[in-house]
């Protein structure tokens, strides 16, 4: 009988331990399971650098006032500074003369810090009278300059001129027009 009883309690013994091995191995498998997907969700959340319907709005020391909008944005991974935008409009606001500059283009990039802002493809700048197209833009609000390139037509109600690269300063409105290559001549066509 105590032979019995032994071999009994021996089985349960290696059963209890098996079981508590199993049990053990299976809770630790699904407890590390775990852990590495909230550390992937964590690494996506901390990866999702896009943000929508993005407004920003900055003053110089005039009271001049810059205010740059876009349907979405993405952060530099690189530079947190950096903002890369889609569908932009900005509006340079000019306190002394009290008028506006507009810029549209489809996409843009936004430097949080310094406000100096690259707008590309399809950018349109609008002023009084006057309209600026091209494919790309460097606005510089430290030193009040938009240098527009690449296909660069300057429109207004007696002109219509095509060049390389226009330069306005947003406070004097002060414009420069520039042909890099000799050969090429500044084309201007009247509106009658």
């Amino acid at each position: 009988m105590k032979s019995i009883n032994y071999r009994v309690f021996i089985f349960i013994i290696i059963l209890a331990v098996s079981f508590f091995f199993i049990y053990s191995n299976y809770f630790q498998k699904e407890k590390n399971n775990q852990n590495i997907s909230l550390e992937a969700e964590e690494e996506i959340s901390t990866n999702s650098n896009i943000i929508k319907d993005i407004k920003y709005s900055s003053k110089d020391l005039k009271g001049n006032e810059y205010i740059i909008l876009a349907d979405e944005g993405e952060i530099d991974l690189d530079n947190s500074d950096i903002i890369f935008l889609k569908n932009v409009k900005a509006f340079l606001n000019l306190i002394e003369k009290n008028e506006t500059i507009t810029v549209v283009s489809d996409f843009g990039k936004y430097n949080t810090i310094n406000y100096d802002t690259i707008f590309s493809q399809n950018v349109r700048i609008q002023y009084q009278d006057n309209s600026i197209t091209g494919d790309y833009l460097d606005f510089s609000m430290k030193k009040n300059l938009l240098i527009i390139s690449k296909n660069v037509v300057y429109t207004n109600p007696t002109n219509i001129l095509k060049a390389d690269v226009v330069e306005l300063d947003t406070i004097t409105k002060d414009t420069k027009i520039f042909m890099h290559n000799s050969k090429d001549k500044v084309n201007i066509e009247s509106r009658n």
